[in-house]
């Protein structure tokens, strides 16, 4: 079973995916159209791209700081999150799902993303 299977099957999960840093290409299993799944992976990818070139520029200023490499990023509210590792993404509902149950599945998994990934 892929990990975007074992995430859209967790309790909770409304939906997993993984999207190319270049923009072109997305998969994704759960509660979600299509064309909300497109805009969801152009959404996470815009903003891994900001995370990035953000903890690049922190970098520049703090060597060994530890923020990079971008491991990942996360958007937290009331009831939903957003989740992101390397090139994955998960929707999440707070009442149904354990973040950290979650994130740490996707760490495990996919283990310490590469430096030149984006």
């Amino acid at each position: 079973m892929s990990l975007i299977s074992e995430l859209a099957a967790t309790p909770g999960v409304l939906a997993a995916g993984e999207y190319s840093f270049r923009g072109d290409r997305f998969h994704f299993e759960g509660d979600m159209d299509d064309e909300l799944a497109r805009m969801a992976s152009i959404m996470c990818r815009a903003t891994s791209m900001g995370v990035h070139m953000q903890a690049d520029m922190m970098s520049q200023f703090a060597e060994k700081c530890g923020w990079v490499p971008v491991r990942g990023w996360m958007v937290k509210e009331k009831n939903y999150s957003v989740c992101v590792v390397a090139n994955y993404f998960c929707f999440l509902d707070h009442n149904n799902a354990s973040v950290n149950d979650v994130v740490n599945k996707m760490q495990a998994t996919l283990g310490e993303p590469g430096i030149d990934m984006v």
